[in-house]
């Protein structure tokens, strides 16, 4: 293993004390050993509060979109391990304006089952709060099972949209339909070129050959839909351009936003190679692409990969996506 680090057992802590460190003005931490981050300014009296949480190793995701026009508070686990209930119940109630509060998060069991149990415990506390999972990885399970999908790269966009939302002052109820209705139209795949290492584990969490892919690989190493030997860029997202246009078909006058994320390693480079193609594709479908996200987004540590996701627009959801947002990893 070789990472820049101090020892294993420090690693989101040290992360998280640089992250506040860096950036005072958007992020402040509370809770046990400082894992649940909040917005400096929140509670927002009478704005509905969002919040997030999920395993360390992801960054930006989860921990860093948090301010104007985005989250309000984060609970923050271990690299791939999810926080627990207690931090999660403290992020509810760190976000509470006396609006509620939305959980908006990925779909993923120990996340699923801690906010579920957080919830139970603010609610007896007199927060109301509602939930949004995101599932929008089409490698993870059939459009038919759609609830068993991952939460990738669609999570994002779910945030921004969901934030700018609450903005207005909507209702709990509006912001949480609003944002059901971002991760509705919100599909992602990834294909994987390397693994990564967790440093308290110490070695690659899979193998892949020198000369392979794998599409469909997910965030924590999840197995994909196809490995094979490298292509060419274009021969890449071709194929995954088809898995997303199968599960949700566009058609000329569409409006859609395209995220290409680095999983980690992928450079900036490969990722507009890969959105040139993307750009001509959709130019030849009719449809118009709508602000699109090049860069590290939702990582997984020092992968080598990049993950694409559609996100189709309404009047709507467009508006929102473009409205005005300020955190250190996304500004409008």
């Amino acid at each position: 293993m070789k990472k820049i680090l101090n020892g294993p057992e420090d690693y989101v802590n040290e992360m998280l004390e640089g992250l506040c460190a860096a950036h005072p003005e958007y992020f402040k931490r509370t809770a046990a050993q400082g894992r649940v981050l909040v917005r400096p300014d929140a509670p927002i009296a009478g704005k509905v509060g969002i919040v997030t949480g999920g395993g360390s190793g992801h960054l930006p995701v989860f921990t860093g979109y948090l301010g104007k026009g985005l989250l309000d508070a984060c609970a923050i686990g271990d690299v791939f391990a999810s926080p627990g209930v207690r931090l999660m119940t403290d992020a509810i109630c760190a976000a509470n304006g006396g609006a509620g509060v939305l959980r908006l998060y990925g779909n993923y069991g120990g996340d699923v089952m801690n906010f579920e149990m957080a919830a139970e415990i603010a609610e007896m506390q007199g927060i109301a709060t509602t939930q949004v999972l995101v599932a929008d990885d089409v490698a993870s399970a059939s459009l038919a099972e759609r609830s068993k999908r991952r939460g990738v790269g669609g999570m994002i966009y779910c945030f921004k949209i969901a934030g700018a939302k609450a903005d207005t002052m909507a209702s709990l109820e509006e912001v949480t339909a609003t944002a059901q209705k971002a991760a509705d139209n919100c599909r992602t795949i990834g294909v994987a070129l390397t693994p990564c290492t967790l440093p308290a584990v110490g070695h690659p969490t899979f193998t892949i050959g020198e000369g392979e892919m794998e599409i469909g690989m997910g965030i924590h190493g999840e197995p994909g839909v196809h490995r094979g030997p490298l292509r060419s860029a274009d021969e890449i997202v071709k194929d995954m351009l088809e898995y997303l246009l199968a599960d949700m078909p566009l058609v000329t006058g569409d409006r859609v936003s395209v995220l290409v994320n680095s999983l980690g390693a992928t450079p900036l480079e490969e990722l507009y190679i890969s959105y040139r193609y993307l750009a001509r594709e959709m130019k030849a479908k009719g449809v118009t692409i709508v602000q699109p996200l090049i860069g590290r987004y939702a990582t997984s540590m020092e992968m080598t990969g990049m993950s694409i996701t559609l996100c189709k627009l309404d009047e709507e959801l467009e508006t929102l996506l473009t409205a005005p947002c300020d955190c250190p990893f996304m500004r409008n």
